[in-house]
Order: C-alpha cells, then structure tokens, then sequence
C-alpha cells in the first residue's frame, strides 16, 4: 500500500500489517526508525506503538498504510524571554539559585560604601530540598506511604483485571494498616503485625481454607525496610538518557550456538564488524563469538571446555548448575553478558563482571553441558537481591526452566539463611515467572497447613517468609494479586477459593522439574572481606 510519490522519513508514524498470535492480519501503529536502501527497493525498521521492542523487525513498502501517514513534528524552538534572544524564561529554581549567588557575592565582596542589592523575593525563596521533598509528600489519597511504595515496586498489581481494595504493605517492623475499607460509620482496629499468629479453618470442602487473621493493636504506618521506589542503579536497569537510535534496533541478525539458531530481540553490542554478518556463530562451550562456520570449527579444534568454567554446584539427572565468579572468568562472563543482552532490553551489564557472580544452568548429552539459561546475582547485596539478571535461552522457554532457575535461587538464599527478591524492574517475561513461582510457592505452603493439639492450624507471614525465602513484601503483593485477603466477622481472612485450590493442582501437576536440596553443594562465602575477590 506504499506510494512511491510519498518520502517516508525516519519518526514517521503509520499503520503497518503485520500477523498476530491467532495467525490474523492486524494494522497497529508504528513507528519507522530507520531506512535502508536496497538495489530496487527499500526496507524500513519501525517499532510497533505500545508493543514490546523484541518485535521490532524489518518491513517492505507494501505492509506500509500511507492514508494514515503521519509526519514526525518539529521540535518547539527554545521560548525566549521578554522576546530577547538567547534569553529563557525564569523558573523558580533558577531565581533562587540566582538569589542564592548574588547573596553569597553580597556577603563576600569587600566593603567600598556601597552594599550589592539583594533581589527580593517572596514565594520563590525556597530551599530546593524542601521543594522535592514537598513533591513527594503524598497528598490525600486512598493509599497510605507503605501502598505507595508497594505500588511503585509492582506497577503491574495495578494494571491488574480486577480492582484491588487499598491494602498496606506489612512493613519488616512487624506492623500493617487497613486491608479493607470499612463502611461509613463503622470503626475497625488495624490487624495485627507479621508475627500475628494466622488461624486456619477448613470450610466443609477440605480443599477450600480460609484463614483468619485476628486483630491487633493500632500502630503507627510504616515503611521501614521497603523502597519508596525501584533502585535504579545495578546491572539490571538501563540509563534511558543514553537511549538513541542506533541501540533502539536489533544489530545482530541472527546467532548460531550449539544446535540452535536464535534470533535476537534487542540491541547488543558486540563490535561493529561483526553486525553486518548474517549469521553471529557462539561457541556454546566459552561463548567465543566469531564470524564464520570455518572459524568456529577452527576454535573447536583448539576450545577444551566441555562445560562452563567454574564449580558445579548442582547435579541431578541431566540438569547441572554451575558457579561462576565474575572476576576469576571475566571473559566467560562478559560473553555471556553480551548473548543475554540480545534478549533483556534493561541489562546494562557488559564488561564490569567482578562484582557479580553466575550461576548457569545447563542440560548433559553425550557431546557435553549445553547452556539453557543463567541468572546473576551481587557478591554482597545491601538490598537483599538474590538475583540481579535472569534469562531462559528462548528455545528452552515455556518448559518450565525459568521457575526452575527461580527455585534454585532462592536454593541458595536458604542456605545462606536469607531472604531474597530479584532487582526491580523486572522485564514483562521475569514477572510473569516470578508471580507464577510466588503464587504456588506460598498456596504449596497454605494448602498443606494442618491442625496441631486439635487446634486450628496457625501460620505468621514471618514463618512463611522464612520457610520460603521469599521477602515479606513479595509475599504480601502476591496476596494483593491474588485478591485473597477479604474480611469477615471483625478479622482479617484470606480465603483459598474451589477455583484457586484447583488452579493450583492443575499447575503443580505440570510442574515436573524442582529443585533437590539434597543434591545441592554449596558453601556461602563472606564477601565483605574483599580479599576473595
């Protein structure tokens, strides 16, 4: 549908057909980012409006709908002020830092009979750190600074289908606010905190508990221990102010390792030479890249690895894990970095590998270990991080290998007797896993509570956290998600519905491959004495 008698030029936004998942011609919008000139025609890469990047792909004139062409808008010119050029308009941040210099330069400029005026101002002098803290001062709202917080770690609770009812985090002092707001003239006590034994009841059906959580004392909000908002610094976040075109778009065309070719969804940036070539080929052993089949099998002659370097830690049938040290094997490390960068759009992480430690899992054959996903993880993390990047190689996905390397690290957060959670934001994908893994992990441990003494069975979210390693506020936001806390006869209750209770069976059932703590050889080290690095 493309005219010849219309430029396409790069910002250009118009519909462009491509398949969807049920295999059916859709027109979404997109965004043309670059033209290439080919003998006898043109390619354009676009990105798909409000899709994710790892879409993003090459397309010919003819899938392009120019009725509904749009051209990019030009940049507003700098305003100026008082019609002056070179001059912009005031802001109260840059009057204060006026008045501030002119200030200073009154106090100290040598006395000669004449003082410097000091501009007058009213509103404007603020100091700047009130002015941001004011920002973030929460206003009246339905949710408390603790919710905030929780809202911000897990935007996609929001987004949810259902509607969530405002509910408080639990904060790691032991206390929690509200869960469920009460009708008009009617007054609650706060529920009791993280340590507030839970009571279990089996309703007539033994599948369906419900589990009550009795009231405690009124305590004061919270928000000890929880971020206000995703720490934006680690391996696993990007600095989007260096976001330009050229790392917007695929480089790498194809990759060859092992017996699969993998087609990559993002930028990486392996050296220039190498983006042109049609076909990256990986040795699968020491993720050597290199730019022809002859020179691969060139350095298989020479490669004597038969499994990443390092310690396996893990064996049990065929599945192995092995612990690599970022600083010992820096150039395994910073190949692996390089490959997972072809499919995490956040990871930042390249060359500065001695800080780091991972852990790959791989599949035995005959022939060798063949790599099928990592994680990494901080040698000390003051954030209590047990997973910094995480990535399922894409021909082993949806077999049930992410949450296999979910369970072993949090294996690992166990034995260093430890809570941990995986650095914020997760990528689409990494939550999907993660609220999955959560989800049956905590309902595992809700389901299988039985009676003691004749009582009803009882359970702190302290003691869950602790059994699974999973951080209180993981556990809490997976409650949100689930929707299963509700209220009922003065007490806090969280009820495992048929539904739930058989959703969970069916997905357990699925689930063959887990973690064997028995098969698992690992020592913790103390990595405050910097001498082990």
């Amino acid at each position: 549908m493309a005219d010849s008698s219309v430029e396409i030029i790069e910002g250009c936004r118009l519909p462009v057909l491509r398949k969807n998942q049920e295999n059916e011609d859709e027109w979404p919008l997109a965004e043309i980012l670059s033209v290439k000139d080919l003998p006898g025609r043109k390619l354009y890469y676009v990105h798909y409006i409000d899709f994710n990047k790892r879409l993003d792909e090459w397309v010919t004139p003819d899938r392009l709908d120019l009725k509904k062409l749009q051209f990019p808008k030009k940049e507003a010119k700098t305003p100026t002020k008082n019609g002056l050029p070179g001059s912009v308009p005031g802001s109260p941040e840059r009057d204060v830092r006026k008045s501030l210099e002119l200030g200073v330069q009154a106090a100290s400029a040598p006395s000669r009979g004449k003082t410097l005026p000091t501009p007058k101002r009213k509103a404007e002098s603020v100091c700047l750190a009130t002015q941001v803290s004011a920002a973030v001062t929460p206003g009246p709202s339905l949710l408390s600074s603790a919710e905030e917080s929780q809202a911000s770690v897990y935007p996609a609770l929001r987004d949810s289908s259902f509607s969530i009812q405002p509910l408080a985090a639990l904060s790691t002092n032991g206390t929690t606010r509200r869960l469920i707001p009460p009708p008009p003239g009617r007054k609650r006590k706060t529920c009791g905190g993280t340590d507030e034994m839970v009571k279990v009841f089996q309703n007539s059906d033994p599948r369906c508990s419900t589990i009550y959580m009795p009231p405690g004392e009124d305590s004061q909000d919270s928000s000890d221990g929880i971020p206000s908002a995703p720490r934006m610094t680690g391996s696993l976040v990007s600095d989007r102010s260096h976001d330009d075109i050229v790392t917007r778009m695929k480089n790498i065309e194809c990759i060859e390792l092992g017996r699969h070719r993998l087609k990559p969804w993002y930028f990486s940036p392996y050296p220039q030479e190498l983006t042109g070539l049609p076909i990256l080929y990986l040795c699968e052993y020491c993720l050597k890249y290199l730019k022809s089949l002859k020179c691969l099998q060139r350095h298989l002659t020479k490669c004597n690895l038969r499994h990443p370097p390092g310690n396996e830690i893990y064996r049990k049938g065929t599945i192995s894990f092995f612990e690599i040290d970022g600083r010992k094997n820096k150039s395994y490390s910073q190949n692996l970095c390089l490959l997972a960068k072809c499919f995490l759009d956040h990871k930042t992480l390249y060359y500065d590998t001695d800080p780091f430690l991972f852990y790959v899992m791989t599949e035995y054959d005959s022939k060798g270990f063949h790599i099928v996903g990592y994680f990494s993880k901080e040698k000390e993390s003051t954030e209590d991080y047990n997973v910094a990047c995480i990535l399922t190689l894409p021909p082993y996905q949806r077999r049930g290998y992410g949450k296999l390397l979910i369970e072993f690290s949090y294996e690992l957060s166990k034995v260093e007797g430890k809570t941990g959670t995986p650095e914020k934001p997760l990528s689409d994908l990494g939550l999907l896993s993660y609220r999955s893994y959560w989800t049956q992990t905590i309902l595992e441990i809700l389901m299988n509570l039985e009676p003691e003494d004749g009582e009803r069975p009882q359970i702190t979210i302290n003691e869950i956290s602790e059994i699974t390693s999973v951080k209180k506020e993981d556990v809490i936001s997976t409650l949100q998600y689930l929707n299963l806390i509700n209220y009922y006869k003065g007490q806090y209750i969280l009820t495992l519905s048929e539904d739930i209770v058989e959703g969970h069976e069916r997905a357990m059932q699925k689930r063959h491959l887990r973690i064997d703590s028995k098969c698992l050889h690992f020592t913790p080290k103390d990595w405050s004495k910097r001498g082990k690095w």
